[in-house]
């Protein structure tokens, strides 16, 4: 088993900065894919990006591609997300998931995760 605490989230202004963290134990951190997730009031779950643990490739998606940054400090077990020019619609509660090396399938897809965190609230004003 391996725990995922989320921290970080808060209200910010449109345009702002805001850097999500994600701790996690019970297991070797640095062996997980890590991904982050949100969700919106009357949403679905929206893939965010995602940090493949063998060869360290990135995904994002399409709508924070260029404005947010995944990264890990396997010293600390701790995944990071860097929120830049924040817009109201990235307005969410933020996940943090987590899967193992030998997982199969996309990491866009919330199927690909085994551990989830309990979320953050992350709030844009306009």
């Amino acid at each position: 088993q391996v725990q995922l605490v989320e921290s970080g989230g808060g209200l910010v202004q449109a345009g702002g900065s805001l850097r999500v963290s994600c701790a996690a134990s019970g297991r070797t951190f640095s062996s997980y894919n890590m991904g982050w997730f949100r969700q919106a009031p009357g949403k679905e779950r929206e893939f965010v990006a995602a940090l493949r643990q063998t060869g360290g490739n990135t995904y994002y998606g399409d709508s924070v591609k260029g404005r947010f940054t995944i990264s890990r400090d396997n010293a600390k077990s701790t995944v990071y997300l860097q929120m830049n020019s924040l817009k109201p619609e990235d307005t969410a509660v933020y996940y943090c998931a987590a899967s193992s090396i030998g997982s199969l399938g996309v990491v866009t897809s919330t199927r690909f995760y085994r551990y989830w965190g309990q979320g953050t609230q992350v709030t844009v004003s306009s």
